[in-house]
């Protein structure tokens, strides 16, 4: 008898059909499947990737988009891993292997946890979290994905979410560590975590199928993933404002020629000189060179950031920005040859390691690779989310999410008027308040000095941000309408309550 794989272990037992077990992968393939059929995963063409298409008046790419396209890109990944029969290969089956069907369902589920409008979002509920609630880990939009996936949205089987296999839910953890117990590892100096205090057992359980890896590292399913949405994200934003025009060509060609015409100038600046002229051309180049060198010195190298500057710079600075998109099907067809062979070149650069450094996982871009993506994540980062219009427009954003948990706290604390808050809202609370007890009776270590009334309401406060993340923006912005009486879309902002 065949000694049963760890990975495929549900914490409900099922047993497949006969359609099921025709596939090649079953347990992964199942998986898979559930999280493109979840209402969470729908969800997501209505969400902000990073302007919402509500305000940019525009096509641009949802979280539900650059899910697929993650999914892609990591498949492609995964396959030459998978397939590898050398020293490569060997290694990644030490480690645990690397199941395309695992990465797929990953990267599918990857964003599921990210709230209305974007990262401004996720910034708010976190402070409302923590400000509001007490809730020391507050809010962070994977730890959230983890709780949907493994909590809140569920199958058929109450209590264990979308009974996920342990390989896909160890694939989801990005940051394998609570609030604060990632030291210097990979995303805790922006406090990253992908489990709150009542998800962590069941997390934990999880990443227990993979013995090879060490506490704190992500599996190779989860680093490819990890990759495939650093590539997506580069070049899909990229797309977008390329096509709307945001990305003045003068001006970042402004910003990469005078790095490189004052670079010795700029090197000797010290880093308060050089933040407080960051707006004179060439001065926020050298900042993002500071910040990598600071955050990552097991891979930032000068050397590198200087050849992928150059490489960015004649390719996207002086190539692609240098004609304009006018919406021609001459201007498609160019756009879609650029990013397929950056698709495919940083595809190429991916590495294996068996022994990362503390900042890395198993897999990883080669030194190359690495900082050509850091540097196309600086043209939207510097030229598109730091403009003030767009700051105007997402602090708006967040005050309709404070609004939004300000206003069903009050509603909770009504006593004769709570029965009528909205069915998912009361039990999203009840499922909360279920945990945080169970947690308080069984690792009462993770809930110290902490009385019931106190757990109860801190459950409340868990709730709460439960379902205002689980909006898309246009159904936070009709109920923010409803909640204070400004609406003459009476039933049709009600819908979905």
């Amino acid at each position: 008898m065949s000694e049963i794989d760890p990975r495929t272990a549900r914490r409900a037992p099922e047993v497949l059909d006969e359609f099921q077990l025709a596939e090649r992968h079953p347990d992964f393939r199942v998986d898979l499947e559930r999280v493109r059929f979840s209402p969470y995963f729908s969800r997501l063409s209505a969400v902000t990737q990073v302007i919402s298409q509500s305000g940019a008046g525009l096509a641009v790419h949802n979280r539900l988009i650059h899910s697929v396209k993650v999914a892609a890109v990591a498949r492609a990944i995964a396959m030459n891993l998978h397939r590898d029969t050398g020293p490569t290969g060997r290694l990644v089956q030490e480690l645990g292997g690397c199941d395309p069907v695992v990465v797929q369902a990953a990267a599918s589920a990857h964003d599921v946890g990210h709230p209305p409008f974007g990262h401004l979002g996720e910034r708010a509920l976190d402070r409302l979290a923590r400000d509001r609630f007490r809730l020391r880990e507050g809010f962070e939009g994977n730890a959230q994905t983890y709780r949907i996936l493994t909590r809140l949205d569920e199958h058929d089987v109450s209590g264990v979410g979308l009974n996920l296999t342990s390989a896909v839910r160890a694939a989801v953890q990005k940051y394998p560590w609570r609030r604060g117990e990632g030291g210097t590892r990979r995303g805790a100096a922006s406090d990253k975590f992908s489990m709150y205090v009542v998800d962590a057992a069941d997390a934990r359980e999880a990443l227990s199928a993979y013995p090879a890896i060490a506490p704190g590292q992500q599996t190779l399913e989860c680093s490819v993933m990890d990759i495939a949405d650093d590539i997506a994200y580069s070049l899909h934003d990229l797309d977008d404002f390329y096509r709307a025009g945001l990305l003045n060509q003068a001006t970042i060609a402004g910003e990469f020629r005078e790095w490189r015409r004052n670079l010795t100038d700029l090197r000797a600046l010290d880093d308060y000189a050089l933040r407080s002229v960051s707006r004179a051309p060439g001065h926020s180049l050298e900042m993002l060179w500071r910040r990598l060198e600071a955050r990552d010195p097991w891979i930032a190298d000068v050397d590198a950031f200087d050849e992928a500057v150059a490489r960015v710079t004649e390719e996207v600075v002086e190539g692609l920005l240098t004609v304009p998109f006018d919406g021609s099907l001459s201007a498609d067809r160019a756009l879609a040859r650029f990013t397929d062979e950056w698709i495919r070149h940083l595809q190429s650069s991916v590495e294996v390691h068996e022994e990362p450094d503390h900042r890395s996982g198993h897999v990883s871009l080669d030194r190359t690779a690495w900082h050509e993506v850091a540097v196309l994540k600086f043209l939207h980062e510097r030229f598109i989310l730091d403009r003030p219009d767009l700051a105007v427009y997402q602090r708006g954003q967040a005050s309709v999410l404070e609004r939004l948990v300000d206003g069903f706290t009050t509603w909770l604390d009504d006593p004769y008027d709570a029965r009528r808050a909205p069915r998912r809202l009361l039990d999203l609370v009840e499922l909360s308040t279920q945990d945080y007890l169970a947690v308080a009776r069984d690792e009462p270590r993770l809930l110290p000095d902490i009385d019931e009334t106190e757990l109860r309401r801190r459950a409340v406060g868990r709730g709460v941000i439960d379902y205002v993340a689980a909006l898309t923006d246009a159904q936070a912005a009709h109920l923010d309408a409803l909640l204070t009486g400004d609406t003459e879309r009476l039933w049709d902002a009600g819908q979905g309550l």
